[in-house]
């Protein structure tokens, strides 16, 4: 039973001593408020019982402070926040939801393949977020995901939820990851899923794309992953904005695995759940190479030969193509 409801039936006795103005008031309470259309209303912390009747007036919420006032005082205590009001709640609705403090859940995206500085990016434009990230936090820790927030919740906070997400995901797989694998710690898979994640957007390739370059840590080829000569380049901000070149794949750099052999030293962007669980689970093939298709895939070779016919392929559809690149190989020497 609701407030409104709750003091009607005891104003019924109320009003048999003759305080029908009490009564009156309880049916101003539960009656349809002036609110037209839904309206969202935040209640900044720390407000009184005063600030927050002019605020809910000023948003058109409430008709009369002071009745909002007289109920608001037998209720307990009203939550801070953001509020979505349906068109003609009535007071004794609105009350409802402070007590509860039934706020609007916001949410966060974080999409896979980001560089923490981008995730920081986004961070700072959500208005909604308070605070800032004094230090973008190391690339990898931040898990791929859809965050719930509430207004004015700390942007730092959520870096930590995101943070502690990453970690829990990553010991769950390496628990159970697969056999024979070329990582000797949890931070090695994580590269690697990192790398997937930047070669590849397509969901069916994250496993065979992990196999192709198990495969060269296996036989001693260097990982030659474009995304990796951009992330040198680049020092972790983001994207290259060009095509990279030949001069670009001599880049003096450790993350740079057409100079430097084996893994980087660490992630070169936040790998989601998917290619975490490709790089433990690469599949098992005898491919060395591939490069894209023409179609968001990549068609992948065993051989050096093979490969470069069809990186050939692939620059005849470059030429047929208005624009736009792939993902993958480049001729090898």
């Amino acid at each position: 039973m609701g407030w409104g409801l709750r003091i009607a039936a005891g104003a019924l006795t109320v009003l048999t001593a003759g305080s029908g103005l009490v009564f009156w008031g309880a049916l101003r309470v539960m009656a349809p408020g002036p609110l037209e259309h839904a309206e969202t209303v935040v209640i900044p912390r720390g407000s009184g019982l005063e600030a927050i009747a002019l605020t809910l007036e000023d948003a058109g919420v409430v008709e009369s402070p002071i009745l909002f006032l007289f109920a608001a005082k037998l209720q307990g205590p009203l939550k801070a926040g953001e509020y979505a009001f349906p068109a003609g709640i009535s007071v004794d609705g609105v009350l409802e939801m402070l007590r509860q403090g039934k706020t609007v859940v916001r949410r966060f995206t974080v999409p896979e393949g980001l560089t923490s500085a981008q995730v920081v990016a986004l961070l700072d434009a959500e208005p909604a977020l308070t605070g800032e990230v004094k230090a973008a936090p190391k690339n990898g820790t931040v898990l791929p995901e859809t965050y719930h927030y509430s207004y004015g919740d700390s942007r730092s906070a959520l870096v930590e939820r995101m943070q502690h997400a990453m970690t829990q995901a990553l010991n769950d797989a390496w628990k159970n990851r697969g056999p024979d694998l070329p990582y000797e710690t949890p931070q090695q898979a994580l590269t690697m899923a990192s790398i997937v994640e930047k070669e590849t957007g397509v969901a069916a390739e994250r496993a065979k794309v992990a196999g192709v370059f198990v495969n060269r840590l296996e036989t001693g080829m260097k990982l030659q992953s474009d995304p990796t000569v951009i992330y040198a380049l680049t020092d972790g901000s983001g994207e290259l904005g060009r095509a990279l070149t030949r001069n670009d794949w001599k880049f003096e750099s450790p993350y740079n695995t057409y100079v430097a052999a084996g893994l980087p030293p660490g992630p070169i962007a936040n790998p989601g759940r998917a290619s975490i669980q490709a790089a433990l689970h690469p599949e098992k093939h005898d491919f060395l190479y591939f490069v894209a298709d023409g179609t968001g895939g990549h068609v992948f070779a065993k051989t050096l030969p093979d490969h470069n016919r069809n990186v050939a392929k692939w620059r005849e559809v470059q030429r047929r193509q208005s624009g736009g690149a792939g993902n993958g190989d480049t001729p090898q020497d």
